[in-house]
């Protein structure tokens, strides 16, 4: 039988137009990394791991497992060892046809089949599995729900009998702080803290909340930008808990009175993650919020953060100017730090000095001067960018703009050629001009100096291991404002809901955008002092694709839902 191409079985499958695998194609040729462009078909939420798994077993003829739906004998997942599992990016699953049946990513790296032929001297029947599936089977994961239960279980147990560990918040100024590091080490303490943020990690959590409550402690996870309640914890528990995710994050467990900010670093399933940790004293106790900081997300470069192909090439006209001032705007949480870290590492060559000023340093980058924000040191960012001039720089991002001071600094930085990244809070791009002027920034510095904004959201993204097709009513088209005939027929995506996706259809995020470019007109514009709406009116005149027209492009693709947009972007 002829083996058919990827791109024909994908598409036959329903899981990719031939548009949207043209636009990977060329995404992928302007890369020019070494990567394999099925890879990139996940990169760009195209397709899932799954997804991916399934039809490369069809097309080499190699049988799929799917280890969710069929979890692993954990007696044949242990005879590889974890890291020599891990760097073949296999697993054995059990015996079948009288041999070894192996998960794995690549059945046709001959080479690792080889050696665990050797190592479990056995033959090996290889098999096509998700690399997410078998990560999860190899670090544990997969039984994540049962190890928690099982700690809770043993910790309540261990805890019997000592009722001067069973902690209200009344009594926590009663116990010192050498028993409660004390209490903290204790070994299923650590466990159950390994295991919130473990599973965090796994669910794809950007923040976990450890939340104390009168009677009881919950932990809620925010995914794709929603609060979901993980888990609920005795009452018991919470003072050893917050004291181990303290001492973790290098912070002083004496002190429960005032808010404190720390760092955790860990590895988990391969890839370092920081957690930002912050406490916050409340009448019931510490609450702790971990925002998760994943090193991985920056090296996948813009084109997995949803910029069409348009306007990525007019971003990356702006930022490869020797000066002039560039703003992201837009709400907390709405990924502006993540897309300027993206440009630090994609114009970060070693050819340029590049310096920050943040507060607080989410990522460290290598080759790049970064500064932290010290106030009580009186290194304000007004007053770290003044020093920044003096140490020749190229390219200077400044973590937040939020007074005159800093704003006036910045422009001056911009109008004596320097290229200048910064973020500002407001709701739209030409909102970012009128917020400068009412800073008290004259109109001719801001025409002079800022030379485009980017205004941006984040949009739920469909599952696609659940996503299905319809038909959207006609007046839901004409409420978009689409010019479609009523006989032309139109497809909408969403997800149906399945256990991966816990039920919402959705799984991961997607930037939506503005990209304001300052061109003549506008700038006549600004120096009359002319209102928001005028700026916006003459931008769209000018070619200008609103936030809203970038979420309709991405729901006419299926990347989205109209309900997801219609939840970020239409109630504004």
């Amino acid at each position: 039988m002829a083996q058919r191409i990827l791109s024909d079985i994908l598409i036959d499958q329903g899981l990719l137009t031939r548009d949207q695998y043209d636009q990977a194609v060329e995404k992928h040729r302007q890369l020019k990394k070494d990567q394999r462009l099925q890879d990139m078909l996940v990169q760009l939420n195209l397709i899932s791991e799954k997804q991916l798994a399934k039809a490369l077993s069809e097309q080499w003829q190699v049988p799929f497992v799917d280890l969710q739906e069929n979890p692993p004998d954990p007696t044949f997942v242990k005879r590889l060892a974890p890291d020599v599992a891990m760097r073949l990016k296999c697993v054995p699953i059990g015996h079948r046809n009288g041999r070894l049946a192996l998960a794995m990513r690549d059945p046709l790296d001959i080479y690792a089949v080889d050696e665990v032929r050797l190592i479990t001297a056995e033959d090996v029947e290889p098999y096509f599995a998700s690399f997410e599936e078998i990560l999860a089977v190899i670090t544990g994961q997969h039984n994540t729900g049962a190890r928690l239960d099982e700690t809770l279980d043993r910790m309540m147990k261990d805890m019997d009998g000592t009722a001067e560990v069973v902690v209200a918040d009344s009594q926590d100024e009663d116990i010192g702080a050498d028993q409660l590091r004390e209490m903290s080490n204790e070994a299923p303490i650590i466990s159950l803290a390994n295991l919130i943020i473990q599973r965090g990690v796994q669910d794809k959590a950007s923040d976990l909340h450890i939340e104390p409550g009168r009677t009881q402690v919950r932990v809620r996870y925010r995914i794709d930008g929603i609060l979901h309640d993980a888990m609920v914890l005795p009452k018991k528990v919470q003072a050893q808990l917050i004291s181990r995710l303290k001492i973790m994050a290098d912070m002083d467990i004496a002190q429960k009175r005032a808010p404190q900010d720390g760092r955790i670093s860990r590895n988990i399933s391969g890839k370092q993650f920081d957690f930002r940790v912050s406490t916050l004293p409340g009448v019931n106790g510490e609450k702790v919020v971990l925002r998760v900081l994943d090193k991985s997300a920056l090296t996948l470069g813009l084109q997995k953060l949803g910029f069409l192909p348009e306007m990525l090439e007019q971003f990356e006209m702006l930022f490869r100017r020797s000066y002039g001032i560039i703003l992201v705007t837009g709400p907390t949480g709405s990924g502006k730090s993540t897309t300027l870290y993206s440009v630090l590492s994609r114009i970060n060559t070693g050819e340029k000095n590049i310096l920050t000023i943040e507060d607080p340093v989410e990522y460290q980058l290598e080759g790049i001067t970064q500064v932290q924000v010290n106030n009580a040191a009186g290194l304000s960012f007004a007053a770290g960018l003044r020093t920044m001039m003096r140490q020749d720089p190229n390219i200077i991002m400044v973590g937040e703009i939020r007074d005159a001071e800093t704003a006036t600094t910045a422009i001056e930085a911009a109008l004596t050629g320097h290229l200048v990244l910064a973020t500002l809070h407001t709701n739209d791009a030409p909102g970012a001009v009128t917020r400068f002027i009412d800073m008290g920034i004259e109109p001719f510095l801001v025409a002079s100096a800022m030379i485009g904004v980017l205004a941006q959201r984040l949009l739920r993204t469909i599952d696609p291991r659940c996503k299905e097709n319809y038909t959207p009513p006609q007046d839901a088209i004409r409420r978009l404002g689409l010019n479609i005939a009523e006989s032309e027929d139109i497809t909408f995506s969403r997800g149906a809901g399945c256990d991966f996706c816990k039920g919402t259809g959705y799984r991961g995020r997607v930037g939506v955008y503005e990209m304001m470019l300052l061109q003549d007109n506008l700038r006549d514009l600004i120096l009359k002092r002319c209102s928001t709406h005028e700026l916006r009116r003459a931008a769209i005149e000018g070619g200008m694709s609103t936030l809203k027209d970038d979420a309709l492009q991405k729901v006419l693709l299926g990347i989205t839902t109209l309900e997801e947009s219609a939840r970020v972007l239409y109630s504004e």
